[in-house]
């Protein structure tokens, strides 16, 4: 099981959902499909992709439609997006850090290079801190 500080984490920002919700949403036809994931997170495989979408389509329809997303990303008992975030966070500080943020791209298939993660963790701790960003932060991130 991966770490958790056992603290509850606070509701993300409906802007910042929406923003991740509407790059998930690769058609732009409101809704998230197999396909919207597999175009995103190229180096995933078809299993990798159907297990993503049978954890947060709620409904069993085949797609992830707004409502799904908020309420498994918002999730008070343990989210997806809070299981992701709590497995890259290795060192259960309730932080991510530059280390962490590469090897989750490199796992999506995204590549990223080094200045790119500095502000991605400038962004999501909102400042120039590199200890690392929260999950409110890491949110953020994957809404860019």
């Amino acid at each position: 099981m991966c770490p958790t500080n056992g603290a509850s984490k606070p509701a993300i920002k409906p802007a910042d959902l929406r923003s991740a919700f509407d790059i998930l949403d690769v058609d732009r036809d409101g809704k998230i499909s197999h396909n919207d994931l597999k175009t995103l997170y190229t180096d995933a495989g078809d299993d990798d992709i159907g297990t993503m979408m049978s954890l947060a389509d709620l409904n069993k329809d085949g797609y992830v439609e707004y409502e799904e997303f908020e309420k498994v990303v918002n999730d008070k008992k343990g989210g997806v997006m809070e299981d992701v975030f709590n497995c890259m966070d290795r060192d259960g500080d309730g932080k991510v850090g530059e280390d962490d943020l590469k090897s989750y791209f490199k796992f999506v298939g995204i590549e990223v290079d080094d200045d790119d993660i500095k502000a991605m963790v400038c962004l999501g701790s909102g400042d120039d801190d590199d200890n690392g960003v929260s999950f409110e932060g890491f949110i953020k991130i994957l809404a860019i």
